[in-house]
């Protein structure tokens, strides 16, 4: 994982990186799950090849979880504690809007905060199936971010991690418009 940029939001550290959010050395890895659990494509699928199939039994037990909230499963292999898994949409490999991204992102972070952790990975939240161009759900993102940074205790460090370049630059032209 190469670290693009980093910022200051709120009193929290904001880490722009490119690579695979797999092989981040965090507390919690978010994933941006549908509301069944099911592990099937994209940055879920990654998660699930890279830390073991009891992240998404466990994910399974736990479903169904409505958009807008969260829940934290073992993180198996990874070198992690938890994932996070904040639906972005209902059903596996539906489509998703600005709105659904806001809410995840917020259910996230909410979570990573009650379970005590310090830091935590978000890939691009709804931006794969969920089709959320890029730019719209950089903003949204870096948005929550903003705005609950001063009730979050614990998490003091937050990733967003691009698998390509388009998305981390997404990231760092989201936060560099808030900096400015």
């Amino acid at each position: 994982m190469e670290v693009v940029d980093e910022f200051e939001v709120g009193g929290l550290r904001v880490v722009v990186a490119k690579g695979d959010i797999t092989r981040c050395s965090v507390d919690a890895i978010v994933n941006p799950a549908n509301s069944l659990g099911v592990m099937g494509g994209g940055v879920a699928a990654a998660i699930k090849e890279a830390g073991g199939e009891i992240i998404e039994e466990e994910a399974m037990e736990k479903a169904p979880i409505p958009v807008g909230q969260a829940v934290e499963t073992t993180a198996g292999d990874l070198d992690a504690e938890y994932v996070i898994h904040a639906p972005t949409m209902e059903r596996p490999a539906q489509r998703t809007t600005v709105d659904k991204v806001r809410k995840a992102t917020e259910a996230a972070l909410r979570k990573a905060d009650e379970l005590g952790v310090g830091s935590v990975a978000f890939p691009g939240m709804g931006t794969g199936v969920g089709g959320v161009p890029y730019e719209e759900a950089a903003e949204a993102m870096v948005d929550v971010i903003e705005r609950l940074a001063p009730e979050l205790e614990n998490v003091g460090t937050v990733y967003l991690v691009g698998y390509d370049e388009e998305l981390a630059e997404a990231f760092r032209s989201a936060l560099k418009r808030r900096s400015s």
